[in-house]
């Protein structure tokens, strides 16, 4: 049941990631993070990775981090074209405390 759980979150992380390609897929959210967030961030999570957006951190923000971090041993985000390295750096940048774990 375990690894049930462990590939849709994969999928839903595919799924969120890639929706900004198809505009009508309005509403998607992870980790209390919306479309809109996500997207503002993903310059600062691809390389080559720029600074994160006043936009970005706000999402960040109202993030679940310690959600965001569960994903960072994600085989699906380098697939994306996300660095891992670069998302686990996000809160710090947004002068936000990461959880301890991530």
């Amino acid at each position: 049941m375990e690894q049930k759980k462990w590939v849709a979150l994969q999928f839903m992380v595919a799924l969120v990631m890639t929706s900004s390609m198809w505009k009508g897929s309005k509403g998607l959210t992870l980790c209390n993070m919306g479309e809109d967030g996500l997207e503002a961030c993903k310059p600062a999570v691809t390389p080559p990775p720029i600074d994160p957006s006043p936009e970005c951190c706000k999402a960040l923000e109202g993030a679940d981090l310690k959600c965001l971090c569960s994903y960072k041993n994600s085989s699906v985000l380098p697939y994306l074209g996300i660095d891992p390295t670069l998302a686990t750096s996000l809160p710090a940048k947004c002068n936000l405390t990461p959880p301890p774990d991530c």
